[in-house]
């Protein structure tokens, strides 16, 4: 059974910071992308960041670039996700998700695993 477990989420002024983290459990993921995606109300789920296992190659979305980091440690089998200058519109649930596939996939059909999600709040 693979378990995943977001924390770090919570409350933050507009152009605050915040550490996401996903803990892994349950299986060896030195094969799997890890991905975050967020759900906002009313919105479709969307990719935000994801990390190659393997090779540690990053992908984001455009409107997080150069304000968002995604990496992980291997030997605690956990990804981070670093967000810097919060917006209001980053405002949503950020879920971690794995896949063990040869890309990272940035559409939750590609994610065979997923945690249970943690609240991301920016005030303005």
């Amino acid at each position: 059974q693979v378990q995943l477990v977001e924390s770090g989420g919570g409350l933050v002024q507009a152009g605050g910071s915040l550490r996401l983290s996903c803990a892994a459990s349950g299986r060896t993921f030195s094969s799997y992308n890890m991905a975050w995606f967020r759900q906002a109300p009313g919105k479709e789920r969307e990719f935000v960041a994801g990390i190659s296992w393997i090779g540690g190659s990053t992908y984001y979305r455009d409107s997080v670039k150069g304000r968002v980091t995604v990496s992980r440690d291997k030997a605690e089998n956990t990804v981070y996700l670093q967000m810097n200058s919060l917006k209001p519109e980053d405002t949503a649930v950020y879920y971690c998700a794995a896949a063990q596939r040869m890309v990272v996939g940035t559409t939750p059909t590609e994610y065979h695993y997923w945690g249970q999600g943690t609240q991301v709040t920016v005030s303005s």
